[in-house]
């Protein structure tokens, strides 16, 4: 084989590839305009609602299964075109601001033991504006947070810090072959003071928290 027609068969296989490629692109170039025309209005409305709710944009598209860059168009218009956005109704209007909700998911985020009903209060006493708990509790919904019930620990006292500070103090030059020998059943969380099933603390659905004291 002569090196011209190598070089014809390289070129005929980068066209092929090109080729492909360009396929590829069109189709999704055109599945994504086709996503954006059949938006309906109410669920253009749902991913406006969760984005004013403080969601990222890159969460929302994720959730409804769209591409990033059409749920950015979206709030893009929707935040030029509020008050005449097409296809846009909330119904009764929102409570809060969008900053509102921000505020609302960070005090949650930085005291995990306050209440709706404490949080709706502070809201209420920085903006000026009577915020519900009921409200508070959805905007927290919309933030990923929710009221759950900490990790049972056990209490521990004084005397048992004691014991573990010194088996601790007396083992910490084991090797691994000392350690070998040991079996290790007891699993069980602890706790520096009581446990209370009554305690409820925001967080995200799935990771567990173990119970905190401030």
């Amino acid at each position: 084989m002569n090196g011209s027609t190598c070089a014809d068969m390289q070129v005929d296989v980068m066209g092929e590839c090109l080729s492909s490629i360009k396929h590829v692109v069109g189709r999704e170039i055109a599945k994504n305009q086709s996503v954006r025309r059949h938006l309906d209005a109410f669920t253009r409305g749902r991913i406006i609602g969760k984005l004013e709710e403080g969601r990222s944009v890159t969460s929302v598209a994720a959730e409804f299964g769209i591409a990033h860059s059409i749920v950015s168009r979206l709030w893009r218009q929707f935040q030029k075109y509020r008050n005449s956005y097409p296809g846009f109704s909330s119904g009764r209007p929102r409570g809060t601001t969008p900053a509102d909700d921000r505020y609302i998911v960070l005090q949650a985020r930085r005291n995990r033991w306050q209440t709706a009903r404490e949080i709706a209060r502070h809201t209420t006493q920085a903006t000026g504006r009577p915020i519900s708990r009921f409200t508070v509790a959805r905007r927290l919904h919309g933030g990923g947070l929710f009221a759950r019930r900490p990790v049972r620990c056990v209490p521990l006292t004084p005397a048992h810090r004691r014991r573990r500070s010194l088996w601790c103090r007396e083992h910490r030059n084991w090797r691994d072959n000392e350690w070998g020998r040991v079996l290790f059943t007891d699993e069980s969380r602890f706790s520096l003071s009581s446990d209370s099933h009554r305690i409820l603390i925001w967080r995200a659905g799935k990771p567990q928290s173990s119970l905190e004291h401030h």
